[in-house]
């Protein structure tokens, strides 16, 4: 049995292209940094970025290229996928990427809501103030008598 999945999370190095194919599926090619930090032999920390290039088909390529931007963070799970072609010299060219199932948006770093939060929400802007990380707990007494189990 053979698996070729691929997770990874880190941040847009650029803002999403979003193209067409002519049978009209839309395809959008993100590139992603990941780094590695570590701690070498004589204990100093290191640190290591990587670059990966993403493809993405459909419906979550037009939502990907509308809603990212550089340096947005997200979720990229797929599979692993080389390409090869001739260059306009014949040299042969190859590009290994990650064709995404799935792509989850990370938080925003500026924690603002979108300019236009009433297109997105249906409620003006004033609505959404609340934070999202407020519980509002009830002040009445639980009486441990009164739990049935």
């Amino acid at each position: 049995m053979y698996f070729n999945r691929a997770i990874i999370i880190g941040n847009l190095t650029r803002d999403p292209e979003l193209r067409s194919l002519p049978s009209g599926i839309q395809v959008a090619t993100l590139s992603v940094a990941t780094n590695r930090v570590w701690k070498d032999k004589n204990g100093a920390k290191q640190e290591s970025a990587d670059y990966h290039n993403v493809v993405v088909f459909g419906r979550q390529a037009e939502t990907s290229a509308q809603y990212l931007r550089k340096g947005a963070s997200l979720l990229v799970e797929g599979r692993m996928q080389t390409r090869s072609w001739d260059d306009a010299a014949g040299v042969k060219k190859y590009r290994t990427e990650i064709v995404a199932d799935r792509i989850q948006f990370g938080p925003r770093r500026d924690g603002v809501a979108p300019a236009d939060t009433k297109a997105v929400t249906g409620k003006p802007a004033e609505a959404n103030d609340v934070p999202a990380e407020t519980i509002e707990y009830p002040e009445e007494n639980i009486n441990i008598d009164d739990i049935p189990f």
